[in-house]
């Protein structure tokens, strides 16, 4: 009896899934179907909350945008590239975006559902990163919030949750509720993205970065510079981003697929 129960208590989970496609293809033709768990808003509010933890945190220690100059370059990169989001998602133009610099000597960056960017300043002044090169990093990170990577690890983790507190209550255990603003936080800043999902914000990033004028081919050189730093200890960003020598060519594939778009796009001289 306790294993039917079990059974139907999980079909009744797994009947709250939606399979949707969060992105056209764009040139580089990414068209995965997701399932989710969780809806966009409910996601992106938690998102809201996260984000205004970590900046609050980094404030506090004197961390939060005290660089103007290199708060500006970062700015004006995602100035370019957000109004070309529209290519995979109508709706994300409009979005409520942020971009802020967080002074660490981190080689990290991020966003958070919904659009919430972080840049860390180590990232920028370690590795020297030219205009073209945050392009390429902030592109794949966008890519990330186009294509909701983390609802869709966030319901995957929630679904675990569920399927561990159904087993609990069976075996009478008793389980705290899941915060979604903790577990957005988690998916950002600590839970390691799959092979599949880098790979589609890798693929989605080179085309973000080129239809905005940025030579796509930045994306293969930041990579490389982040592996040579990493001293036989991946940085924060590669820690959760592997870059092994397939990625290096499939970027290598993609970006010259992308090249007509830079050309059309860069400024002429």
């Amino acid at each position: 009896m306790m294993k039917k129960l079990l059974f139907a208590l999980l079909l009744a989970a797994a009947a709250g899934c939606q399979t949707v496609q969060t992105t056209q293809p764009g040139a580089v033709g990414v068209d995965r179907s997701q399932a989710m768990l969780l809806s966009s808003k409910e996601v992106n509010q938690s998102a809201v909350q996260a984000y205004d933890q970590v900046l609050a945190a980094a404030e506090k220690k004197g961390q939060l945008n005290q660089d103007p100059v290199l708060l500006e370059r970062i700015r004006q990169v995602s100035r370019g590239l957000i109004p070309q989001t529209g290519v995979f998602r109508a709706d994300a133009p409009g979005w409520d975006w942020k971009v802020n610099l967080i002074s660490s000597k981190e080689l990290n960056a991020w966003v958070m559902p919904g659009g919430k960017i972080a840049f860390y300043t180590g990232l920028i002044e370690k590795l020297k990163l030219t205009d073209d090169e945050i392009a390429a990093v902030m592109g794949h990170e966008i890519a990330h919030a186009l294509r909701e990577h983390g609802r869709e690890r966030a319901s995957q983790a929630m679904a675990q949750g569920i399927a561990l507190g159904i087993i609990g209550a069976v075996a009478g255990v008793s389980r705290g509720g899941m915060d979604l603003t903790q577990l957005v936080l988690n998916v950002t800043l600590n839970l390691p993205n799959s092979r599949e999902h880098e790979t589609e914000a890798d693929r989605i990033g080179v085309e973000l970065a080129a239809r905005a004028g940025y030579d796509p081919r930045a994306a293969v050189t930041v990579w490389e510079k982040m592996s040579r730093a990493s001293e036989g200890q991946p940085p924060e960003i590669l820690s959760t981003h592997p870059a092994p020598t397939t990625r290096i060519a499939d970027l290598k594939v993609y970006a010259a697929r992308v090249m007509p778009l830079y050309e059309q796009a860069r400024p002429r001289t």
